[in-house]
């Protein structure tokens, strides 16, 4: 390859795609290097760690499947423990020395001619530098760039105000008037350790979440001490685990019906912790489960029926220096307002100033829809690799079985690229559009797009361009055997 070229592969991000990516780098001897705008690695579970964050994907399930985990403390393991999960592997590995940290990327522009990526990248200490790359892994994640409501007012707030996905670690709510906007995930999580120690707090729900009893057992010194000695009885619960996931996705996709029982349960769920009439209709769905991301918590509920906490489903009009004003007027005095609003799902990407052939850039071009194929490449742009990107999302079980699907076709489209003599690579555009005519098809019978609500899986036009509307077996199966046909591998190394 040129010596122009500065490294063979980079990566953007040092989460479990960009950590996973790198270990595969490494095993196939590859130069590479990753790129990491923080000071440290982890990504989702280095940025979310206000209180009470946790997976919502079974511990277990929720590894590399080569690197599999026997100390996890419960079923459902907090943000602290995954970091430190993914610490290991960067030790282990050894590549602690390929990161390059605070390095931001501000652009990326495909050069034709040499075949390779030319990537202005700016350090914490204001230094701009250029890197050439023979190819791009995207590692940068949906769940990246958080959302901040544009109210009315918001910049005049005289208190303190965070998004969960900044949480400063210093911050205390003892003796303080607080309010959380949103109810999805984030909020579910964070607002019953609030309860606990605020003076009051407000709930600021637009749309009610279905939540699902969380069984989260600990596990105890003799069973990590099993899965430690004998790693097969890890491996058996690890595989049960994965086809429990994979059932419900038939719920998902093609028989929302299916859901009527845990809805049920659900509902039976708050109703043992709520017992005030109005508040119960203020938190009863009137979607079909499933159309947003479910929820598990055993705290939520009765966090919400606790004396100094308040449920307001007025929307918010207005913020002022002191409070936050509903549409029907009710004020709400508060010295903290924390925003539990989720991710701008495309923003990751939109920052980067992506330009590929012709000039075409990734932001114009999915800005009216976004095309890829399989989530991993899109037409006119080769060597660039998204790793769970659009489509590839899971609700129903752990994103690193994608993940890992991806990192394994990423090998092997570049391993393809080198033998034939190559120098680049990408998907032929004239197959996405029917790749991407199946997926509505599919979507259009899921519960996200049939259930009656909006989420962040959805686009503007109500298509979803988020989750795969299948089973992780069959996407896995579709990138372990590639068709190499649908590919198209172009130039020559001098």
């Amino acid at each position: 390859m040129s010596v122009r070229v500065d490294h063979d592969l980079v990566i953007v991000g040092s989460g479990f795609s960009g950590i996973g990516m790198a270990i595969a780098a490494k095993n196939r001897g590859r130069d590479f290097i990753v790129l990491e705008k923080s000071d440290e690695i982890g990504g989702t579970w280095r940025d979310n760690r206000y209180p009470g964050c946790e997976c919502d994907v079974p511990s277990h399930l929720y590894s590399f499947s080569f690197e599999l985990n026997p100390y996890w403390s419960k079923a459902y393991a907090t943000a602290d423990e995954i970091q430190d999960y993914l610490l290991y592997c960067v030790e282990k590995y050894s590549l602690r020395e390929h990161i390059r940290f605070g390095t931001s990327v501000e652009r990326m522009t495909y050069d034709e001619g040499l075949a390779a990526w030319h990537l202005t990248v700016s350090t914490g200490t204001g230094e701009v530098r250029q890197l050439v790359a023979g190819a791009v892994a995207l590692g940068v994640g949906a769940l990246h760039e958080p959302v901040i409501p544009q109210l009315p007012g918001l910049e005049s707030f005289r208190g303190e105000l965070l998004h969960t996905a900044a949480w400063d670690p210093g911050t205390t709510v003892v003796g303080k008037r607080v309010g959380v906007v949103g109810t999805g995930c984030s909020g579910v999580q964070i607002i019953p350790p609030l309860a606990e120690d605020a003076r009051h707090l407000t709930v600021f729900q637009r749309t009610p979440a279905w939540v699902l009893p969380k069984v989260d057992p600990a596990y105890p010194d003799w069973l990590i001490d099993q899965y430690e000695k004998r790693p097969w009885l890890m491996k058996a619960h690890r595989t049960k685990l994965r086809a429990a996931g994979d059932v419900r996705v038939g719920a998902f996709t093609k028989q929302p019906a299916a859901l009527k029982a845990a809805s049920k349960a659900a509902v039976a769920h708050m109703r043992s912790a709520i017992k005030d009439p109005q508040l119960r209709a203020k938190l009863t769905p009137d979607y079909t489960m499933g159309c947003k991301r479910a929820t598990m918590s055993n705290s939520y509920y009765p966090a919400l029926a606790a004396d100094n906490v308040t449920v307001e489903t007025s929307p918010i009009k207005q913020v002022d220096a002191g409070g936050v004003t509903a549409a029907d007027g009710t004020v709400h005095e508060l010295d903290l307002l924390v925003f539990a609003t989720g991710f701008d799902v495309t923003g990751s990407y939109r920052h980067l100033n992506i330009t590929g052939l012709g000039g075409h850039t990734l932001d114009t071009d999915w800005a009216d829809d976004i095309r890829t194929y399989y989530g991993v490449t899109a037409p006119g742009y080769p060597n660039l690799f998204f790793l769970l990107g659009p489509n590839t999302v899971l609700g129903h079980t752990s994103v690193v079985l994608m993940i890992e699907a991806q990192i394994g076709l990423i090998s092997k489209l570049l391993d393809e690229r080198d033998e034939r003599g190559a120098t680049a690579v990408q998907v032929r555009p004239q197959i996405v559009p029917a790749h991407m005519k199946r997926l509505d098809e599919r979507s259009a019978k899921s519960v996200w797009e049939s259930g009656g609500c909006t989420s962040w899986y959805l686009d503007d036009e109500g298509r979803n361009r988020m989750l795969w509307p299948g089973s992780v077996g069959e996407y896995e199966r579709k990138l372990s055997r590639p068709e190499l046909v649908d590919y198209e591998f172009t130039g020559s190394v001098s």
